[in-house]
Parts: structure tokens; C-alpha cells; sequence
């Protein structure tokens, strides 16, 4: 037997270590297809003026397409068999990855919990990104649904791991110098800088983007994502919705760009607190967001950056002008499909 069915829920075991194959090098041509994606304007990894004028040599990847390919390398070996993906903790971006830069990925079982349904069981793993160089560029926790091979196998022994609410300030890597140079909000597009937003601040995005079916299948593989549940529709249709729902980072990512209109000088994510795929999202559906500013953080040394943790929600055919967000019951709204809890670095008023 030569080829791999991947690694059903009784397969892990606590402590388990996966080394994940392969290395991917990532290119222009990467961030090309990672714009034409989502749309990002982000300033910094937009144009390399500005990330010169921020005190980086050349413009770095957006911090989300650097998540992909991470998360996608973990894919074959964590949720190949996986019903959803459930969640995000501790979660740090590190150095800045470059054009040119080789990512590699492992990942640590962390805790193991069996479904009363006796078919599915939640894997928790630790997984990490590393350059050519042997430098974290990404760490995190996810925890998913895992299919079970043989339904009768008995349940390990419930270990859920006990994760942090945020990641501490002083755990981020802060790749912007501002020190000495003024932030152009001209270009950025738009005047407002951190010492502008209000804790319990709220802002409608506004805009909506639609998921094409093609879109969200060549993300999958931009990404070497091969869970079935993304790409397999032969399979798929046979499953609980019919058809193929959408990979969460790709609406995560989409939430980003959009929050872009009202936070276009949050110039790139230091941490992903937590995150919760509510509900499934598929193809023709349009994926509006809206942020709420949980706290306004200062960098320690820092006076020309600052730090917002924002919390932002994505929903499917539902505009986000009255804030959409949980039910009377404490229950998400069936059209939220995001809901992220992360913090962003923002130059602050000289």
C-alpha cells in the first residue's frame, strides 16, 4: 500500500509529533494570486515604497497568506479526514516572510477529545512554521473535527489543553519601524491611526464579496489543502451539506481585506487570540464583516506603533449595519460564519 488515506481520529495519540511534508518556496507569483483572491490593500505589503518607508529592505508577504501556506502544509497529516475546523488559539505571527523564503511545518497533538456520537473526535495540535533559516514565522494552536476509520475503536482518554484568552504584547513580533519616518496616510488611504478608535467602537465594513466556486477550489490548491471537504465533490455530495463548503482561512482572509474599509492602517495581524467558523460558507455566497475594538494596547518602547485587538465578524448574504453577531439564545446568528478574535499593529499619531 504506497499511497495514504491520511490519519483518521484514532490514529492520534497525545504528544504524537508530525514533521509535514513538503517545503513550499514562496514567490511574486504566491502574492500575485494571493491579491487576486481577496484583494488586500493593505499599504505595507502592497507597495514596497512603504514598506521601505516602515523599515523593511523589500515588501513582505501579507501575514495571512503566510497562515495558508503554513495551515496547508499541517492539512494531509491533521484533517485530511476532518469534518470541520473548529478553532484558533495563541496564535503569533513571526519574522516577516519574503519572496524567495522556503516554508516548513510540524505540528504536536495536544489533546484529544471523542464525540458522544461515536463517529468524530476533536484533535487538538500545536503547529508551527519555520524559514529556510530555522526562524518561527508562525505558531499556533487549532483544534477539528476528525472523521473515525472504525466507529466501534474505543475513546482515548479526554485531554483538552488549557489555552491562553490573548497573546501577551510582549510576545509579538513587530516587523515596522516608524521611528524617524512619518506614516503617510495619504497613501495608506485613510487619516485614522491608533489613537483614534475607541475601545467598544463599532465599523460596518460595508462592502460584500461574493465566493465563486473557482475561487475558492484554486485557493485550496494554492495552498496544497487537500481536505476532501474543500476540494472533493464526488464525496462531498454524498455528506451532511451536499457539496463542498468553503476552507475557513479563505473567509477569514476575506473578512481582512474588507476590513480594510475602516481599518485600512491596521497594516498587518501580530496574533489570531481565537476564532470560531460558526457556521459553513459555500460557493455564491457573499461574505460581508464588521470589527468591534476590544482594546487599545501600547507596545512596550514603542511610541510610533500601537496595537488594537479588534474582534471581527464575517457573515454570509447579511450587510453588517446593524452588527450582526449571536441569537437571544447566546447562539451565532445561522449567517455568521466568522468570528475572530485578533490583534493588529497600527502606527500611532506622532
Amino acid at each position: 500500500m504506497k499511497t495514504m488515506a491520511g490519519n483518521y481520529f484514532e490514529d492520534f495519540t497525545l504528544g504524537m509529533e508530525l514533521v509535514h511534508a513538503t517545503p513550499r518556496t514562496v514567490s511574486e507569483g504566491d502574492v500575485a494570486l494571493y491579491t487576486a483572491l481577496y484583494g488586500p490593500r493593505f499599504a505595507p505589503t502592497s507597495g514596497a515604497t512603504v514598506a521601505a518607508i516602515m523599515g523593511q529592505d523589500r515588501m513582505p508577504l501579507d501575514g495571512m497568506l503566510v497562515f495558508h501556506v503554513v495551515f496547508g502544509k499541517t492539512v494531509p497529516d491533521v484533517s485530511l479526514n476532518a469534518v470541520a475546523n473548529l478553532g484558533y488559539a495563541e496564535c503569533r505571527f513571526g519574522v516577516p516572510v519574503f519572496p524567495g523564503d522556503t516554508l516548513a511545518a510540524r505540528s504536536e497533538v495536544i489533546g484529544l477529545k471523542a464525540n458522544r456520537d461515536g463517529k468524530t473526535g476533536v484533535v487538538y495540535v500545536h503547529s508551527s512554521g519555520t524559514n529556510q533559516r530555522g526562524e518561527t514565522v508562525l505558531d499556533y494552536v487549532r483544534w477539528v473535527m476528525v472523521r473515525k476509520r472504525d466507529e466501534s475503536s474505543p475513546a482515548p482518554e479526554t485531554t483538552i489543553p488549557e489555552l491562553a484568552a490573548t497573546v501577551p504584547v510582549d510576545a509579538f513580533d513587530v516587523p515596522w519601524d516608524l521611528r524617524g519616518q512619518s506614516f503617510d496616510t495619504t497613501l495608506s488611504g485613510s487619516p485614522f491611526l491608533w489613537d483614534d478608535y475607541e475601545v467598544g467602537e463599532r465599523i460596518d465594513h460595508v462592502d460584500g464579496m461574493t465566493i465563486e466556486e473557482a475561487e475558492h477550489m484554486l485557493a485550496t490548491r494554492l495552498y496544497h489543502n487537500t481536505a476532501k471537504v474543500h476540494f472533493n465533490h464526488h464525496v462531498e455530495s454524498q455528506g451532511r451539506f451536499g457539496r463542498r463548503i468553503v476552507y475557513g482561512g479563505h473567509i477569514i482572509s476575506l473578512a481582512r481585506a474588507l476590513s480594510y474599509n475602516g481599518l485600512a492602517n491596521a497594516v498587518s495581524i501580530a496574533a489570531i487570540n481565537g476564532g470560531t467558523h460558526s457556521n459553513p460558507t459555500f460557493a455564491g455566497d457573499t461574505v460581508y464583516a464588521w470589527s468591534e475594538v476590544l482594546e487599545r494596547l501600547e507596545l512596550p518602547g514603542r511610541a510610533d506603533l500601537g496595537a488594537l485587538r479588534l474582534r471581527t465578524v464575517a457573515t454570509k448574504d447579511l450587510a453588517c449595519a446593524a452588527f450582526p453577531h449571536r441569537g437571544a439564545d447566546g447562539k451565532h446568528l445561522p449567517n455568521v460564519v466568522l468570528d475572530l478574535d485578533y490583534t493588529v499593529l497600527i502606527p500611532r499619531r506622532a
